[in-house]
This record gives C-alpha cells, sequence and structure tokens, in this order.
C-alpha cells in the first residue's frame, strides 16, 4: 500500500470538503510538513515558501490572487479553484445590494438604530423621517452586467425575473455560457455601451492587467447620472478615487462593493461589506467539496479540471499503469516523451495531450509496468517541468 497523501491545509475548510479526501489515501492537516498538495482560501501565499515536494494547490474559491501561480506553472504545478461553486451566494448578495442602494436600506437602519426607544415623540419622528430614505423599485431598470461567466449569468437570469432589463458584455464569453445565456439579454459590444444605458451595473470578471481599473475616471464619465456601480468581482477592478469623485459629483448615485478601505468607508454613499460573496455555509461547502474531488482526481489519476494554469486533461483509466507529464508547449516535446517509452519497449494504449498558454500536458496510460529509469529519462527531457508514474496498486 503506497504512503498517504499528504495535504497541508491553510484556512479553515468545509468538513464535507475535506471528506472527499478518504482517510486510507490522504492525510490532511494544518501541521503536514511535506505536502503533496496545499489546500486553502484566502491565506496569502506569495510571501511562503512553498515545498519542492507540493504537486498540486487547491484553492476552495474563484480567484487565485492569493496564490503565486506563475512561479507554480515554471514547477509545473497545477492550482485548481472552483468556478461557479459560489455562484449562487455572490448572486443573491448581488440583489440584495441592488435593492439597499435602491430602497436606502443601510441609511434608513441608521437613522432608526439612532432613535431614542424612550422618547415619546418617536413614532412621529419615525413618520418625518421616512420621507428622506424613499427610494424606487427594480422593475423596469436596466440592469447591465460585465462578465457573463456563471455568476453573471446567473445575475442576469435574476434580474430578469425581477422585471428588469439586462444588457451584457463579454468579449470572451464562451460557447457554452453563450448557449446558456437567456435571449432576453441584450448583447453590448462594448464597456462604454453597457455604462451609458444601464441603471445598475454589476461587476463580474477576473483581476487580470486588461480589468485593472476598467472603471476609471474616464470609464465613469459614460455612466447614467445617478446610476448604481456594483463590485463584487475584486477589488483592483475599480479605480477607488475616480469613484469617490464622481460620488462626490453625484454623477454616481450609489458604489456597492465586498472590499472595504480606509478610502471608501464612511462615505454615506457606499456601501462596503466584508467580503461576503462566499460566506454562506452552501457556497464553502460546494467549493470545498469541488477542489477537493479536484485534488484528489490529480493526485490519483492525473486528471486536470479546473485548473487556472493548466489545460483541462481527464482521461479514463484503461491501464493501471499511467504517466502525467508536464512541460514547456514547445515543440517535439510528444515525439521526445514517446521516444524515451519506445526505447523501454512500452506500449503506448491510450494518450491525451492538451495545451494551455506556455504549459502542455499529457497522459499516457501504457500496458506494462514503467522502469524507474523511463520515467528519470522522461524527466531530463529539456522542456519537462514534471513528470509522475502513477500506477495501480493491486
Amino acid at each position: 500500500m503506497a504512503e498517504p497523501f499528504q495535504v497541508l491545509v491553510l484556512n479553515n475548510v468545509s468538513a464535507k470538503g475535506l471528506a472527499r479526501l478518504p482517510a486510507e489515501r490522504f492525510v490532511a492537516g494544518k501541521d503536514i510538513a511535506r505536502p503533496d498538495a496545499v489546500l486553502v482560501r484566502s491565506a496569502d501565499m506569495h510571501g511562503m515558501d512553498i515545498p519542492k515536494s507540493v504537486l498540486a494547490i487547491g484553492r476552495a474559491g474563484s480567484g487565485t490572487n492569493n496564490i503565486p501561480v506563475n512561479a507554480m506553472s515554471a514547477r509545473g504545478v497545477p492550482v485548481f479553484n472552483a468556478p461557479g461553486a459560489n455562484a449562487n451566494a455572490v448572486k443573491e448578495l448581488v440583489l440584495a445590494g441592488m435593492l439597499m442602494a435602491a430602497r436606502n436600506i443601510g441609511g434608513a437602519m441608521c437613522f432608526v438604530v439612532g432613535l431614542d426607544p424612550a422618547d415619546p415623540e418617536m413614532e412621529k419622528k419615525v413618520e418625518d423621517g421616512k420621507k428622506t430614505y424613499a427610494g424606487y423599485e427594480l422593475a423596469g431598470h436596466t440592469l447591465g452586467v460585465i462578465g457573463l461567466g456563471m455568476i453573471g449569468r446567473l445575475v442576469a437570469d435574476m434580474a430578469l425575473k425581477m422585471g428588469m432589463n439586462v444588457l451584457g458584455y463579454d468579449p470572451e464569453i464562451t460557447v457554452e455560457a453563450a448557449w446558456s445565456l437567456s435571449s432576453k439579454v441584450k448583447k453590448a459590444n462594448f464597456v462604454t455601451e453597457v455604462l451609458k444605458h444601464s441603471h445598475f451595473v454589476s461587476l463580474h470578471v477576473p483581476l487580470v492587467e486588461a480589468t485593472r481599473h476598467m472603471i476609471n475616471a474616464e470609464s465613469l464619465t459614460h455612466m447614467k447620472h445617478g446610476a448604481v456601480l456594483l463590485n463584487f468581482s475584486r477589488e483592483g477592478v475599480v479605480d477607488e478615487a475616480a469613484v469617490l469623485a464622481a460620488l462626490e459629483a453625484r454623477k454616481l448615485g450609489s458604489y456597492v462593493c465586498d472590499f472595504p478601505s480606509p478610502k471608501v468607508n464612511g462615505n454615506p454613499h457606499v456601501v462596503a461589506l466584508p467580503h461576503l460573496g462566499a460566506s454562506t455555509r452552501e457556497a464553502e461547502e460546494n467549493c470545498a467539496t469541488m477542489v477537493a474531488d479536484q485534488l484528489r482526481d490529480y493526485l490519483l489519476d492525473g486528471n486536470v479540471v479546473n485548473a487556472v494554469n493548466f489545460p483541462n486533461v481527464a482521461m479514463p483509466r484503461e491501464s493501471k499503469f499511467r504517466i502525467a507529464v508536464a512541460n514547456a508547449n514547445v515543440p517535439n516535446m510528444l515525439g521526445q516523451i514517446s521516444t524515451a517509452m519506445a526505447g523501454a519497449k512500452l506500449n503506448i494504449h491510450n494518450m491525451m495531450n492538451k495545451s494551455k498558454g506556455d504549459i502542455a500536458y499529457t497522459l499516457v496510460d501504457v500496458d506494462s509496468k514503467v522502469p524507474k529509469k523511463v520515467i528519470e529519462a522522461i524527466a531530463k527531457i529539456e522542456g519537462v517541468l514534471a513528470v509522475r508514474y502513477l500506477p495501480v496498486e493491486g
């Protein structure tokens, strides 16, 4: 029986997720000296000395900004995430954010809290004060959704059911996502088109160089007067200074976000929540379960699903003897790997190879036991980042 895989858990992770790692094959805990894998939620790994023993990292959530993905790619280590697992939780929070802005709920609650319950005039003050917090209904207004991944699509569908008009923008929408998007969502060709025609704008894009400060001083000039901006995406997608200036000028009516900061806190036109997007029991369980399944499948069988830095490569077992190779995406790698196997008279039963950016990944099932010297020979090929031999025991 092979030694169990050691999984370092950096945050409190749902017990339902950890239960997906069978005890006979995995040991998971916070005090693992030489981990084979790391399971993380919000812990910042950029300053961490990640052991050379680590074969994979799983993020129980969608964003991977807290993980040094490029450094892991250079080592041939896939970084898994759980896209869509927290989508419903975020969708519901977006709805709450729109209602808070449209109905002035935050200000109204503060007004009521400030009333003296012993004041005999309290009831009169409630009646006199409530007119200050009169709002408007969502139905009939237009929601612009920027980013139509799982969360964006759910938000769009929710808004349609609320009687809103929806305008969507996503230049990189997948075919699968496009098929699942309601035909009632009108397509926008540019971000500015969404900003010009929307009463509410909800951001659902990853934070990459192209989206950093997507909402800035220039783009805000295109928004409708008094519009509401919702950011449950990433803090850096919005230029906070520009948003505050737009709020001061009343160009922007409200800013609702999941990212408190010294700049926005205390502004009466900002609703800032403490990173509640995925903070539901269901979302935490879904994220942990999804990423634990992916780690298990990778460590046991080499399959890759939902890695941000690797292509999806999942191949059913057709042999007890499997080799997994991660390499730089350069010419003639498959030829060299196949030659190393042929030299040992190994017959390839099945093979799958895909690439993503600078990384290529190959699974090979062979018909007989693989000698150690073959694995060593493949590891020495220039451009090979990592190679693993994954035999099934028994």
